[in-house]
């Protein structure tokens, strides 16, 4: 019995000193390194390449979710699938129209399109597409928020009856 208290105190002992000599060594290492630290990962939602497509384009990407992107228009009327807006301003592929893919269930996109008049839905018929609404502001920065036809097409700004005043669009928002 003796013996085998004897040996549990020496492996206690033999813990103790390391678990010391541990802490020991890494007070004296005084501060950590940038080795020794992770990177902090923040997603700032920025949306990637926006600089590029403002200048070529003249869209300004702001942010979002990564499940609306800004897309090439398809010539001709091919445009299954897509959200649509149309401005009396020259941008995008199409000189009037820029076009938007929904890749998920739901997504955000925040932006700067001025001149805004039409979104088209990314539905083919009744019934299909996302729901989607449109932030908008008028140059004497009255904010709106207008629910878009999934399947066709909404009038926005000057092409509202009675006519209304020329609008930006300020956000998307899509969902299912």
């Amino acid at each position: 019995m003796r013996l085998l208290n004897r040996a549990l105190l020496v492996i206690a002992a033999v813990a103790g000193a390391t678990t010391i000599g541990t802490l020991a060594a890494m007070t004296a290492s005084g501060t950590e390194t940038a080795a020794d630290s992770q990177p902090s990962v923040v997603e700032d939602f920025s949306y990637p390449d926006a600089d590029r497509i403002l200048a070529t384009d003249h869209v300004q990407l702001i942010s979002g979710d990564g499940h609306i992107l800004y897309t090439t228009c398809p010539p001709g009327p091919d445009t299954v699938g897509l959200i649509i807006v149309r401005t009396t301003e020259e941008v995008g592929s199409r000189s009037t129209w820029v076009c938007f893919q929904v890749t998920g269930p739901s997504g955000h996109l925040t932006l700067k399109i001025p001149g805004v008049y039409s979104i088209r839905g990314d539905g083919l018929s009744p019934g299909q597409g996302h729901k989607l609404k449109a932030g908008l502001t008028t140059d004497a920065g009255q904010h709106s928020t207008v629910d878009v036809n999934p399947s066709g097409t909404t009038q926005v700004g000057i092409a509202t009856t009675p006519s209304g005043d020329p609008t930006t669009l300020l956000q998307l928002d899509a969902s299912t």
